[in-house]
């Protein structure tokens, strides 16, 4: 076992993805923290977490020194309440300390990769558009706001789960569709002319507002769909993957002169085999993110997934001893990385399943063997409360 993600990085890695098992463990946190600290001495510049990317740009602005408190930033910056994390205010700070008086292409850069949505919530496109309307200077009236209506209307959770109270299949949600392409196509068409008159990464704000806008858009318009509710749902989960994709691609393209990135999420949107998911009574099934990107970046994308064996926040015990995180269990004291094949090489002569003393209410997926072949690492926690130490790089 190792502590060092360095000894699973190849040179040709430009996307380096860590997976989490669950939200609910702060172990991982933690390590992610330590970990990319190291990563940050050898070269790698950036890092993305599974938040929404257009309040993260705050949180951007902020580690680069710009105004503001880091309670206010990490209020604002951060989604799904992820800003309350004890991990993440550490993290945001130390790369706020580690950026001061280092020149612009050493310092280091915070992302967002999530779409701004949930699985089974999504906000009104409004703002975004209109963000993007003002820097391309278009004289719109009021075309957006009537168009868009009440914010409300868009994010009550009806308008998701209900598909006959979607508004995403609409004459002026197709209205705005189409607005907002056009709006696409000349942010792209202008780009010399809008960068020499405002910036490079002032361009990128405005296609990340018009990015998010977009993918609402897109998101709403599945949700309208009047399928069976199975198919209905995974197609929701899969445009969420995929705007993630497309942002991080984005991402890649805004950071690529300057260094590798690091991105923390869960493993259902990492990992590179196909994702599934029980909600309720539907079976669901999609493509990841990660599966997206890696099927574009090939070698130059890594994902090592996490696992956990037990942990009395969640109050998860420990793993029968014919399961992964059991055989991960009795290798690792602590944490500690290995090989993915190890775990499989290791499973061979004994037959090994996926463990089922789990609850939906702790967030965790279990390893299984598909997930394990298609990555190249596992991070294994063996105790949650006691594996890790402060965060002190």
């Amino acid at each position: 076992m190792s502590q060092d993600l360095r000894d699973f990085v190849s040179t040709s890695c430009e996307l380096l993805a860590l997976g989490e098992p669950t939200h609910l463990e702060p172990a991982f946190g933690r390590i992610r923290n330590e970990l990319f600290s190291q990563l940050a001495d050898h070269g790698f510049r950036s890092i993305a977490l599974e938040i929404d990317r257009v309040p993260a740009l705050v949180v951007n602005d902020f580690v680069q020194g710009g105004a503001g408190t880091l309670d206010a930033v990490m209020k604002e910056g951060f989604s799904t309440d992820f800003g309350e994390l004890l991990a993440n205010r550490q993290l945001i700070a130390w790369m706020r300390e580690y950026n001061e008086n280092r020149p612009e292409a050493e310092r280091l850069a915070f992302h967002g990769v999530d779409a701004e949505m949930e699985n089974t919530s999504a906000p009104s496109p409004r703002s975004y558009l209109e963000y993007a309307r003002d820097y391309l200077t278009l004289d719109l009236g009021d075309d957006l706001a009537r168009l868009a209506g009440e914010d409300e209307r868009w994010s009550r959770a009806e308008a998701i789960l209900d598909p006959a109270m979607s508004v995403g299949d609409t004459a002026e949600a197709e209205r705005l569709r189409t607005l907002a392409d056009d709006m696409l196509v000349s942010l792209h068409a202008r780009a010399p002319e809008l960068i020499a008159a405002t910036s490079r990464a002032e361009w990128w704000r405005a296609k990340a507002h018009l990015t998010a806008g977009l993918g609402l858009l897109r998101y709403h318009k599945q949700s309208a769909q009047r399928i069976e509710e199975s198919a209905r749902i995974s197609r929701l989960l899969a445009t969420r993957d995929a705007l993630m994709a497309q942002n991080l691609l984005d991402i890649r393209s805004i950071e690529a002169r300057r260094g590798p990135t690091l991105v923390f999420a869960h493993n259902v949107h990492l990992q590179r085999n196909p994702s599934t998911m029980r909600m309720a009574d539907l079976e669901l099934d999609w493509f990841s993110a990660g599966a997206i990107v890696g099927s574009l970046l090939e070698e130059r994308y890594t994902v090592v997934l996490s696992s956990l064996g037990s942990s009395e926040t969640l109050g998860l015990g420990e793993p029968a001893a014919d399961t992964y995180e059991a055989v991960l269990q009795g290798r690792t004291t602590g944490w500690g990385l290995t090989a993915a094949g190890a775990v499989t090489a290791a499973t061979t002569a004994t037959p090994v399943r996926t463990r089922t003393d789990t609850t939906p209410q702790q967030g965790y997926f279990p390893l299984d063997r598909a997930s394990l072949d298609a990555a190249d690492a596992i991070l294994h926690v063996s105790d949650g409360p006691t594996a890790v130490r402060p965060f002190r790089p």
